[in-house]
């Protein structure tokens, strides 16, 4: 049948760009040069529940020195007590109060710049408070960045998964990201569009960080990694993803109702623009979800069957439960539905909250 000829063919793609990325993603294992500080650098907003264990981590870091910085934006719970209790018992750690939110800020990209001024680091890694890093994780982001001259080293960490509601949302991030772009963010390929970080874990190199102007040159976006990392490139440097599974774990969302709203949040500067998104669309859906509807068709059952291979293919390497796989195909259509809606409500000019804060629409692009 000739659609299962097209859908056959829209697979290919994925297909291609997994298999190299799976293999070509570096994964890191050594040392930073002597004189390497790493400040890590912890927004945190309402994060009692988190930071204590953020903190732990961070602190068991081996391999060179580091100093962890805590920006308490606004917090009305105990996170600020808590991080002074740490504070008081080591002298690496260091609390830090937002001042107010200036105008045309998004709240952690501004909390991201205060704490790169107050930070002493010759590389500043800037962590979520739901982020728990291994111990040789800051050296060797630190020393991946040295050796090879990157200015931005950025992973997605392991993703902690428990729910039916974080399994068919949050996988799709590291299946995006190995099986649809191109080079999987190496530094290999300098294109400033081909870019892509996961701001739950960045390393930056401080000197480049502020060649490029830091946080304040993208202090209005939402999606801060890939804001950032294209930065970096239109500036002329290198930025690269490595396998973060090794380096650091995280609970993103602990059900549906979270999960979809962050995702809504970083879509409006993702995939969810009025050119790309029937693209995306297309290209989704027609190797994913499209085969489903040519059954018995023998090319329909190889794509789906090439489809879950690629997505197991995928789980194994980022460690995300095997119970995730046959929820692929309601992942890709959870996706495409947070696309679409967040594509619609920014047409609304409808707000984006997050944290307690509203911001306005992103503008639409191509």
């Amino acid at each position: 049948m000739e659609f299962a000829h097209i859908a056959l063919a829209l697979a290919l793609l994925p297909i291609i760009f997994g298999i190299i990325n799976l293999r070509r993603m570096p994964r890191l294992r050594s040392t930073p040069p002597a004189g390497t500080r790493v400040s890590i650098l912890i927004p945190a907003r309402n994060e009692a529940g988190n930071i204590a264990a953020c903190l732990d981590a961070a602190l068991a870091s081996t391999g060179c020195e580091v100093e962890v910085v805590v920006m308490d934006d606004g917090s009305t719970d105990s996170t600020a007590a808590i991080v002074q209790s740490y504070a008081a018992r080591d002298a690496r750690v260091r609390l830090v109060q937002a001042p107010s939110l200036p105008p045309g800020w998004t709240g952690k990209v501004h909390a991201c710049a205060r704490l790169a001024e107050a930070a002493t680091g010759t590389h500043l890694l800037f962590i979520d408070a739901d982020v728990r890093l291994a111990p040789h994780a800051a050296a060797a982001m630190a020393a991946h960045s040295a050796t090879h001259k990157i200015a931005m080293v950025s992973g997605v960490p392991r993703q902690i998964i428990r729910s039916i509601g974080e399994g068919l949302t949050v996988p799709f991030i590291n299946f995006l990201l190995i099986c649809y772009l191109p080079f999987g963010g190496r530094a290999v390929q300098r294109k400033a569009s081909l870019a892509a970080a996961c701001g739950q874990l960045i390393l930056v190199e401080r000197r480049a960080y502020e060649a490029i102007g830091g946080h304040a040159a993208i202090k209005g976006v939402l999606h801060d990694g890939i804001a950032l990392a294209r930065r970096f490139r239109e500036n002329g440097h290198d930025t690269e993803i490595v396998d973060g599974t090794p380096l650091a774990t995280c609970r993103m969302y602990d059900n549906f109702s979270h999960a979809w709203g962050g995702f809504i949040k970083n879509a409006r500067e993702g995939m969810a623009t009025p050119v790309g998104l029937p693209i995306w669309t297309v290209l989704l859906a027609g190797a994913h979800l499209w085969p489903w509807a040519l059954l018995p068709d023998i090319e329909a059952v190889l794509t789906i069957c090439l489809m879950f291979a690629l997505r197991a293919a995928v789980t194994w390497r980022t460690g995300e439960p095997w119970w995730t796989v046959p929820l692929h195909p309601l992942t890709v259509l959870v996706a495409l539905a947070i696309q679409w809606t967040a594509l619609v409500r920014s047409a609304l000019g409808l707000k984006a909250g997050w944290k307690g804060r509203a911001y306005a629409a992103a503008k639409a692009e191509g």
